[in-house]
């Protein structure tokens, strides 16, 4: 889903005002420093999705948005409440963490850059010069080969855009081979660091 998609949706209700009323129509110059996800990953083995995203123009970027599609499949099976399933969970969401109204265990906190729109996440102005890391902390729950892709924008009301140099959007998309089972790991007795392989059994 692209950044914008589902504006009408969301600004119709209730009378209420439109939300990308006070966004200014602008184009804003970013640099993609950097996208990065495991090529090889494994059901139930925790990874990170990230990028690094500066400000290459004059202007701040209003409010600096990422959609990321495929971390969901469509399934075709029968009788199923909702046929989106996931590929991977997202354990820790991006941005600031939310203080728990109440003493309480968190689980999978969704992190304070989630927004109402489907799979964007908004992270607040960019200065000038300035760079910020996204991180989603997720977990495979699907083997096979899958493609994340995301987009990049510069607000969520669809007038605020962001360009690269080349005037091109921001955009790209990373593959990941996701095995059915984690690989053996062990906890050296000697050092106390979980490694690679199976416990070694004494004669």
């Amino acid at each position: 889903m692209l950044l914008g998609a589902g504006i009408p949706l969301l600004a119709g209700g209730c009378g209420s005002a439109r939300q990308d009323v006070h966004e200014a129509s602008r184009t804003y110059s970013v640099k993609l420093v950097g996208a990065t996800f495991p090529k090889r990953q494994a059901v139930a083995r925790p990874a990170s999705f990230q990028l690094r995203i500066s400000n290459a123009g004059t202007r701040s970027v209003p409010n600096l948005a990422v959609t990321l599609d495929s971390f969901y499949y469509t399934s075709s099976y029968p009788l199923l409440a909702a046929r989106k399933r996931p590929v991977w969970v997202i354990e820790v969401g991006p941005g600031p963490s939310s203080p728990a109204p109440v003493e309480s265990q968190v689980v999978s906190p969704p992190g304070g850059a989630q927004t109402a729109y489907v799979n964007t996440w908004a992270f607040g102005p960019l200065a000038p010069g300035g760079t910020q890391t996204l991180r989603w902390q997720v977990v495979p729950v699907k083997a096979g080969r899958y493609t994340v892709h995301y987009t990049v924008a510069g607000g969520l009301g669809g007038k605020a855009k962001a360009r690269l140099a080349s005037g091109r959007r921001v955009e790209g998309q990373l593959t990941a081979d996701i095995a059915p089972a984690p690989p053996h790991m062990h906890v050296d007795p000697r050092t106390g660091q979980v490694v690679l392989g199976k416990y070694p059994i004494l004669p």
